[in-house]
């Protein structure tokens, strides 16, 4: 194909227009191919990526162009995305109308991500003394709710949950996720809950974002807890720890009495520090989330309980796809990565793509 070139008498800068039109400049793969590396470079290792492209479409490229492509487009919709941010943080969102939603759920987690070691300099890792291999991922779901079982257990609804997600401050990403609720009618929501694990960010960011919301810890998260008490407290002896998790658990924290949970964990006795310091983190835990775990009075309104889709998420959305054997990321290349792939999964990648061929 023939087209005109253009040369600025003043600059000396040379450009083809009808490349730009044509959304071909600066690249030796024409719109169609860079949509298919950016689809299979959010889906599976770059490599496989191009492996997809041969098998499939007969197209022959490197592992090395898909990354470059599926970044590039993944760090155009990370960038729509911020600018989206600035409007909310601005107050310029449109109102979304449409019908009442009966529960609209917002839930939070964090999940770490194996990065170069340039992006880990200066942080400290998990083990005293030893340097930091990860970064964590903050990664956020909304999701509805109509309905319930016989049995009066919610059900969420089909293909309700969409994802949003980054390596960012949790103020970052706490106006990220205020988006994401916002743009699925957070303001039409007849009940709102919010629910995370006991993570001090997830809460403030909560509070801030979401005043009046419903919180809820997750029941398992708390669970957990109690069960690092109990592996503290009978160290190999799981007999007793059952016994006395059957107390703690299903007669006080199952069913909502934090106080009495707090004062029994405060007149536990022992003379090893390091148990009686447990004891001590644990009962702070459970006295500052109290209202959080009402789960009784959660149950009656037919409410979800747990972090099971977030966590589900982190899983499908982060690892399966970031944290594979051998793969070592850039933030700047992860952040690309989980916005394409959220774009995706969200049902929102072909919305993109005819938005720049309309752009």
């Amino acid at each position: 194909m023939k087209r005109p070139w253009y040369l600025c008498a003043n600059c000396r800068e040379g450009q083809f227009p009808a490349d730009v039109e044509l959304d071909i400049e600066k690249t030796d793969f024409s719109p169609g191919v860079r949509r298919m590396q950016a689809l299979v470079g959010q889906d599976a290792p770059f490599d496989h990526g191009r492996e997809q492209m041969k098998v499939l479409a007969g197209l022959e490229v490197t592992a090395k162009s898909v990354e470059r492509v599926a970044e590039a487009i993944g760090s155009d919709i990370a960038a729509g995305e911020q600018r989206e941010i600035r409007k909310a943080v601005q107050l310029d969102l449109p109102v979304i109308v449409g019908e009442p939603i009966p529960v609209l759920y917002v839930q939070m987690d964090g999940t770490g991500v194996p990065v170069v070691k340039k992006e880990t300099e200066g942080r400290k890792g998990k083990a005293d003394g030893q340097p930091a291999h990860t970064r964590e991922v903050k990664l956020g779901c909304v999701f509805t709710q109509t309905r319930w079982d016989k049995e009066g257990y919610p059900i969420r609804d089909p293909d309700s949950t969409t994802y949003t997600g980054a390596i960012e401050t949790a103020e970052e990403f706490g106006k990220r996720l205020y988006l994401e609720a916002w743009n699925r009618g957070w303001n039409r929501a007849k009940k709102k809950v919010v629910i995370a694990d006991g993570a001090e960010w997830c809460w403030n960011q909560a509070s801030l974002h979401f005043p009046g919301a419903i919180q809820i810890v997750d029941l398992y998260h708390a669970r957990q807890h109690l069960w690092e008490l109990a592996r503290k407290l009978y160290p190999g002896d799981q007999l007793n720890q059952k016994a006395w998790m059957k107390v703690h658990q299903k007669r006080l924290l199952d069913k909502g009495k934090i106080e009495k949970l707090v004062l029994a964990l405060g007149s536990i006795e022992s003379t090893n520090a390091e148990v009686l310091e447990k004891i001590r983190t644990e009962a702070d835990y459970f006295e500052r989330n109290a209202d959080r775990m009402r789960y009784p009075k959660f149950r009656r309104q037919h409410l979800f309980v747990g972090s099971g889709v977030i966590e589900a998420g982190c899983k499908t959305v982060i690892g399966s796809r970031l944290k594979q054997s051998g793969m070592f990321w850039t933030v700047r290349g992860a952040n690309a990565i989980i916005a394409l792939r959220c774009c995706h999964l969200n049902g929102r990648f072909e919305d993109y793509w005819e938005s720049r061929r309309a752009a």
